[in-house]
């Protein structure tokens, strides 16, 4: 691939955003230009190195040092539209490595394990792949005035793994038929009597809609938990953050509103079903209390 320029890197990455994934373009909208174009580079970087894992059409890795390798270059080096934007808002930002280190082994995950046994072992893979996202922004947003990056840390790690737990209950059918992974802690599917088999067919008896509202119900307390660390952060991030959050949990009520449907129907808000949130997130956000 030929070099390109760093402007139109970041242009290019602002349009696959906008393609591949609408309500994060559609939460970052309300960013300032420069944090915007940051954080869809920050996210850019995430979603080629998923690619690396899923896509069919990408070469197989036995392992992610090759990609960890090339990821690490510096942006003049990069001829990857994606992974020069983000090289270029790494350095800008100062974000440290060891988050991104930690996001390629949470995907390195997917090579090797399609199962979890606890909660514990699946909370740990959505730290990798989710919260090290959240940690990496806050460089980006900076705190509010008098906070520490580690007062925030603890909100933003239980953030990620709601919203990574959010992707996995909504994705449950596509990710066993395509994948063959379950996510779910397989002693969550003993303890409601669902079998692997269930979940890889695609049944949805009564038990498993017990095993669903379980995991929603655990992905709720989790947002709320996550939700004061909002406050947190520097004034011009907490909107766009929030209305992260509420969007994507939103998507928690679909699947109620589906009967629990997700093997043969995909959870998402409509743009107008997101819009038409943004007063009451507004009214929220302003009522956070502020440390």
């Amino acid at each position: 691939m030929h070099a390109i320029d760093l402007e139109a890197a970041y242009q290019q990455t602002e349009e696959t955003i906008r393609r591949n994934s609408r309500s994060f373009y559609f939460a970052t909208s309300w960013l300032p230009k420069a944090d915007r174009r940051a954080i869809r580079a920050l996210y850019g970087f995430c979603r080629a190195t998923d690619d690396v894992v899923d896509d069919p059409n990408r070469p197989a890795y036995a392992n992610l040092d090759a990609w960890r390798a090339q990821v690490n270059r510096d942006s003049v080096e990069q001829t990857d539209p994606l992974l020069k934007a983000w090289a270029d808002t790494r350095v800008r930002y100062h974000v440290p490595q060891q988050y991104a280190d930690e996001l390629i082994e949470g995907c390195e995950m997917d090579l090797t394990k399609a199962r979890y046994q606890t909660f514990a072992e699946l909370e740990r893979y959505c730290y990798c792949v989710a919260s090290t996202v959240g940690l990496m922004a806050m460089h980006v947003f900076g705190t509010a005035t008098g906070i520490e990056y580690e007062d925030a840390k603890p909100y933003a790690i239980k953030l990620g793994v709601a919203l990574q737990l959010t992707n996995i209950l909504r994705d449950v059918g596509e990710d066993a038929r395509k994948l063959g992974r379950i996510y779910l802690p397989l002693e969550d599917l003993a303890r409601f009597n669902v079998s692997e088999e269930d979940v890889l067919a695609g049944h949805l008896s009564a038990p498993m809609i017990h095993l669903l509202q379980f995991e929603i119900e655990r992905a709720h307390h989790l947002y709320e938990e996550a939700w004061p660390g909002i406050g947190f952060l520097a004034r011009k991030a907490r909107f766009s953050v929030a209305v992260a959050a509420e969007v994507y949990r939103g998507i928690l009520s679909k699947i109620s509103a589906n009967r629990y449907d997700v093997f043969t129907r995909r959870a998402f808000l409509t743009k107008s079903e997101k819009l038409i949130r943004l007063p009451g997130i507004w009214v929220r956000t302003q009522r956070l209390a502020i440390p």
